[in-house]
């Protein structure tokens, strides 16, 4: 079981991104998520961390389980996360910029985030959102690093 989890909330075209102000992704854009705590389902956690870390309440029927991530590098208690999708109404009004404890959040168009030249995301974003937005089914999303680089992203069907 990963001890982590992250979410992409979505809004017609675009996507709510917290500009995050500690490591990992520090200075990166990235979903929102966090740690899931003893006796907390993924789902239960991605749930609370969204509220935490945003202010929207969600329920579990908003939340789309799509996968999960892991990575070799870095072990920030686990080498893992799972990752939902959760798709807001499109008059959903969320004004950004916004600061909150853990950065700055704001909408940005989903093209913008799934750019391969993007420098100003979190480096392996670009390789797996496409498919988490686009496919019905679960993939596991495993990221080599060596080092900061990243090498390679492989996608397993779960």
């Amino acid at each position: 079981m990963h001890k982590y989890t992250l979410a992409f909330l979505i809004r017609q075209d675009e996507v709510l991104l917290l500009n995050r102000n500690k490591s990992p992704w520090m200075g990166a854009w990235n979903g929102v998520g966090g740690k899931i705590h003893d006796g907390e389902t993924p789902k239960q956690c991605i749930i609370r961390e969204i509220e935490e870390e945003t202010g929207i309440k969600v329920t579990s029927d908003h939340v789309i389980d799509k996968g999960s991530l892991t990575w070799n590098s870095f072990d920030a208690l686990g080498k893992g996360l799972y990752i939902f999708v959760v798709h807001l109404n499109r008059e959903f009004n969320y004004p950004v910029p916004r600061v909150v404890d853990e950065g700055i959040l704001d909408w940005k168009k989903i093209s913008w985030a799934c750019d391969m030249s993007n420098q100003g995301i979190a480096r392996n974003i670009p390789y797996f959102l496409p498919t988490v937005l686009n496919s019905k089914e679960n993939f596991e999303f495993i990221c080599t690093f060596d080092g900061d680089i990243l090498v390679s992203v492989e996608r397993v069907s779960l």
